[in-house]
């Protein structure tokens, strides 16, 4: 069966968006992640987080399949990638929580506004972010789903 990865929101180590990067290579590795979820496999916000982290996505999946938990997994991110203060983690969460609202880069709006169209949300102008729609598009109150 297939299913949607958790939430942007999640936090793990302080940051966001890991636990569903994490998430998604588990349900890719299981045969459960949704095939419009695969082209953007270690491209994208994963790209983005991993080379924020300084690591490899392909080291992380390794250790997906090890069975290792988002804890475990976030702990080697931050042992092996580049270290983070508090700064570095307001800046990361703000970022994301924020793409796509706003962006002096219009090729990122443009994808934002072509992947609403895709699932048909063209009409919410209450979507501004790619965190918005990844909430609305899984079928996710976005104010439930923070952890």
């Amino acid at each position: 069966m297939k299913r949607h990865p958790k939430s942007p929101y999640f936090k793990a180590g302080g940051l966001v968006y890991l636990p569903r990067m994490f998430d998604k290579m588990r349900l890719h590795l299981a045969g459960e992640l949704p095939e419009d979820y695969h082209e953007l496999r270690g491209k994208g916000m994963d790209g983005r987080a991993c080379a924020y982290l300084r690591i490899g996505y392909e080291e992380v999946l390794s250790l997906v399949k090890e069975g290792l938990t988002d804890e475990e997994l976030t702990q080697w991110c931050l042992e092996n990638g580049r270290p983070l203060n508090d700064v570095d983690i307001l800046i990361w969460n703000d970022f994301m929580t924020k793409r796509g609202c706003h962006e002096s880069d219009s090729a990122v709006t443009e994808l934002l506004e072509k992947f609403k169209a895709e699932s048909g949300l063209s009409q919410r102008d209450d979507i501004q972010t790619f965190f918005d729609y990844f909430e609305a598009d899984e079928g996710r109150d976005s104010q439930e789903s923070t952890q």
